[in-house]
């Protein structure tokens, strides 16, 4: 019988779970690409995942219930889940992993999921020894580097946070944003407690650093970052917004999430998901291209300020959902050598060290070096 193997990319078929197991092969990491449907993962790892022949992998169906990612997990050391929306699909595979004793990670953007499972499951997996780190994404965590960045000039207490990127979202992430839109509420921090974003203020016109035109922006569901920085004793306010560069697809998202909500607002909630999903599918029903590094940019810009105290650090980066792929491969990595800086509930950054994933992303071509300018 085959040694198990260490890494479980859960939703390997998805456009995201591919990107993870092409770095997974990358990092020489033997994996497990597990999903419902053996046709689509033999399909995407044959078709999409570039170099698959050189992986040591195999394919695993599974049901998606409790009792079974538990007999599949066993034996293994960290589950990357990439199945969405999180809210709806992730509380079967946190179970399982804490049955099963693996480290958990997700690509989540979901802010109310992240604040159920630190509530809910923190403390246990911290117990356990086992990391529990949501979010670990270009759009969550390349911002909270800059974020650490800026903060390792003392005196700084509140953040200012934005993030931009190029080109479309994928399917499950346009389901993602319209269900979380229109069923969840957004958060920012101020002073340690959150506060909800005004769910109708609309497009937010932002400057951002290298153009001159005025970026379009939203909440987004008001991101991870005001989580992860609600227990951090040197930060007290957190805000972000958030968009891509595109200024005709951002004008749209305001008008698509109204008619949603308003062609939605008597359905009960299993009816309201049903719909909104059927609605998701008719803006976005095909998967993106593989991203280009001239058309797929990113951005993520960060000021923090405290009272006598400035500081700001821009990331330029490319290909974002390449970004995602790179730092759950990394994260594996790191876990199947040795234990996380934090156990429990952690960003990213508090899990493997904000220096740490800013050189991966740096010796692979994802970012370049950050532009920091600190006043104090």
């Amino acid at each position: 019988m085959s040694e198990k193997k260490p890494v479980i990319v859960y939703g390997a078929s998805g456009y995201t779970g591919r990107l993870v197991c092409e770095y997974l092969r990358e990092y020489n990491i033997p994996f497990i690409a597990a999903g419902r449907s053996a046709e689509k993962l033999n399909a995407a790892m044959k078709s999409n995942v570039a170099g698959i022949e050189t992986a040591d992998y195999e394919v695993v169906t599974v049901p998606h219930t409790v009792a079974a990612l538990t007999e599949l997990f066993k034996g293994a050391s960290v589950v990357l889940n990439t199945v969405g929306p999180f809210a709806k699909f992730g509380v079967e595979v946190v179970q399982a992993c804490l049955a099963a004793k693996c480290h958990y990670t997700d690509t989540t953007g979901e802010q109310d999921w992240l604040i159920t499972l630190e509530q809910e499951f923190g403390t246990k997996f911290g117990n356990a020894g086992l990391l529990l780190a949501p979010g670990i994404a270009q759009m969550y965590t390349t911002g909270e580097i800059a974020a650490q960045l800026c903060l390792e000039t003392p005196g700084l207490d509140t953040l200012d946070i934005a993030v931009f990127w190029g080109g479309s979202p994928t399917i499950a992430s346009t389901q993602t944003i319209l269900v979380n839109a229109a069923m969840g509420k957004a958060y920012y921090l101020e002073q340690n407690k959150y506060v909800e974003h005004q769910p109708d203020a609309g497009l937010y016109n932002l400057v951002i650093p290298g153009q001159h035109e005025l970026a379009l922006a939203l909440p987004w569901g008001g991101t991870s970052h005001p989580v992860w920085f609600k227990r951090d004793p040197r930060v007290a306010n957190v805000k972000v917004l958030g968009g891509v560069f595109n200024r005709a697809l951002m004008l749209g998202v305001p008008q698509i999430v109204a008619a949603a909500l308003d062609a939605t607002k008597d359905m009960k909630p299993d009816e309201r998901y049903a719909a909104l999903v059927q609605t998701a599918a008719s803006v976005m029903n095909t998967m993106p291209p593989r991203e280009n590094p001239r058309v797929n940019k990113s951005m993520d810009s960060v000021y923090a300020s405290g009272p006598l105290g400035r500081a700001h650090c821009v990331i330029n980066g490319n290909s974002n959902y390449k970004q995602t792929g790179l730092l759950q491969a990394y994260a594996a990595a790191h876990l199947v050598q040795q234990p996380p800086k934090r156990v429990g509930f952690a960003s990213g950054c508090q899990a493997f060290g904000h220096h740490e994933l800013l050189g991966q992303l740096r010796s692979f071509g994802l970012v370049s070096k950050p532009v920091l300018t600190v006043q104090d």
